[in-house]
C-alpha cells in the first residue's frame, strides 16, 4: 500500500470514516494511482483492463461483509473517469462504502467522474454510502460528478446514502434505477452549498416489476450565493409504489429549483411527490436564542439537525 501523507488520510476520514486501512475488501485510489487494494474470500476486486475502474465481485450468500472503495485527490489541475462495476450475489446482505475527497491548494480545477453500476441479484441486500466532500485554499474548483445506475433483480432492496455537505464547488450527480418484481429502492440524499456552488441532482427510477417500489428523499440547505437543481422522476410500468420528495431550506441569495417528476403507465401504480422550500422558522430561532445561543449558533443547530 501507497504510504499516504495527512491530508490524504483527513479525506479518508471525512468520506469513508476510516482511520487505518479497513477490514474486509477495499480498494482506495490516490491521485488516480492505486494506494492499496485487498479481495476476501467473498469478494474479488479486480482492476479492469479497458479502462480505468475496477470490478466487484460479491458471491451469493456472503453476509456482514463490507467493501470500501474511497478515492481522494490532492493534486491540483488532475482530472479522471473511473468506472465501476459491483455484481452483487443473490441473498447476500453488504454495506458497501465509496466517496471521494479533493484537496485542491491551486488555481487548476481538480475534477473526478465516477461512474457507478450496481447488478444486485434476487433477494439480495445493499447498503451503499457515498460522501463527498472538498477542501483546499486554491482558486481552482473541486468537481465531482457522479453517475449510478442500479439493476434490481426480484426481492432485491437497496439503500443509498449520498452525503455532500462542504467544500464541492460543482457537481452533477445522475442516479437511474431498475426494479424488477418485489424490489425495493430507498435514496437519502443530504445536500449543503455555500458561496457560489452549484449543486444538480438528477433521479430516474423505473419500476417495472409488480409490487416493486421506490422511496427518493432528499434534505438540502442552500446557503450564501449557491444554486441547487433536484430532478426526480419516477416511472411506474407495473402495480408498484413511488415516493419522492424534496424538503430544502434556503439562506442569504441562495436559489433552489425542484422539479418532481411522475410516470404511471400501469392503472394499479401508486406515485406520490412532495416538495417543500423556506427558510428558517422565526420562532425556531428565537427558541435557541433564548437558550443562550446567538442567531448564527441558533441557524447551525437547526441546520445540523435537518441534516441529519
Amino acid at each position: 500500500m501507497l504510504q499516504l501523507d495527512e491530508i490524504q488520510k483527513r479525506l479518508l476520514k471525512e468520506v469513508a470514516g476510516l482511520h487505518e486501512v479497513p477490514e474486509g475488501a477495499y480498494n482506495i485510489r490516490s491521485n488516480s494511482q492505486a494506494a492499496g487494494r485487498r479481495s476476501t474470500a467473498n469478494i474479488e476486486i479486480t482492476p479492469k483492463t479497458d479502462v480505468s475502474g475496477i470490478d466487484i465481485r460479491i458471491k451469493p450468500g456472503t453476509k456482514n461483509e463490507s467493501v470500501h472503495i474511497p478515492v481522494v485527490m490532492t493534486q491540483t489541475g488532475l482530472k479522471e473517469v473511473v468506472y465501476n462495476d459491483f455484481y452483487i450475489g443473490e441473498d447476500s446482505d453488504v454495506v458497501i462504502v465509496a466517496g471521494c475527497g479533493i484537496d485542491n491548494c491551486g488555481n487548476q480545477d481538480s475534477q473526478h467522474d465516477g461512474v457507478h453500476r450496481f447488478f444486485v441479484g434476487r433477494n439480495a441486500k445493499v447498503k451503499y454510502v457515498e460522501k463527498h466532500y472538498g477542501s483546499g485554499s486554491g482558486s481552482g474548483k473541486r468537481i465531482l460528478n457522479p453517475v449510478t445506475e442500479v439493476y434490481q433483480e426480484a426481492g432485491s432492496y437497496v439503500e443509498m446514502e449520498m452525503v455532500q455537505i462542504k467544500g464541492v464547488d460543482d457537481t452533477n450527480r445522475t442516479t437511474t434505477a431498475e426494479l424488477a418484481e418485489g424490489a425495493k429502492l430507498t435514496v437519502r440524499e443530504r445536500l449543503m452549498t455555500h458561496g457560489e456552488q452549484n449543486a444538480v441532482s438528477n433521479y430516474v427510477v423505473t419500476l417495472n416489476g409488480k409490487d416493486s417500489s421506490a422511496d427518493v428523499v432528499s434534505r438540502s440547505v442552500a446557503r450564501e450565493n449557491s444554486y441547487q437543481k433536484f430532478d426526480a422522476k419516477i416511472i411506474g410500468n407495473a402495480p408498484c409504489h413511488g415516493h419522492t420528495e424534496c424538503d430544502s431550506i434556503i439562506m442569504d441569495k441562495g436559489r433552489i429549483l425542484a422539479v418532481p417528476g411522475l410516470e404511471a403507465n400501469d392503472l394499479d401504480a401508486e406515485l406520490f411527490h412532495e416538495a417543500a422550500i423556506g427558510k428558517i422558522a422565526g420562532d425556531q430561532l428565537i427558541k435557541l436564542m433564548t437558550l443562550g445561543l446567538t442567531e448564527s449558533e441558533a441557524e447551525e443547530q437547526i441546520i445540523n439537525g435537518f441534516l441529519k
